[in-house]
């Protein structure tokens, strides 16, 4: 059975899908990394490749934005003030532990 090059080839929308799977797991290792870092050396240079990281995420999300293969719905008020009760809550009960 032969391929054709349409098969075996990811589009753009693929491959920048992908690219961003990519940084997000390196954003996660990275941040796993910094929190464990057990000296101040190590955890900086986790902390700059974290932000570095974050910054080519960025990148490629404000890209897939731009050519319209991403498109996150708005958050309304009530949703983000929802979720910063949320977070609060979660922080008082791990300080009363």
């Amino acid at each position: 059975m032969k391929t054709s090059k349409s098969q075996t080839q990811l589009n753009e929308k693929d491959a920048l899908q992908d690219m961003i799977s990519a940084e997000k797991q390196l954003m996660s290792l990275y941040a796993t990394a910094l929190f464990e870092g057990s000296s101040k050396t190590v955890r900086k240079e986790f902390s700059a490749n974290l932000n570095a990281v974050a910054n080519s995420q960025y990148d490629l999300f404000t890209q897939m934005g731009a050519r319209g293969y991403y498109a996150p719905a708005p958050a309304t008020k009530q949703l983000i003030d929802q979720t910063n009760d949320k977070f609060k809550k979660e922080i008082k009960n791990l300080q009363a532990q």
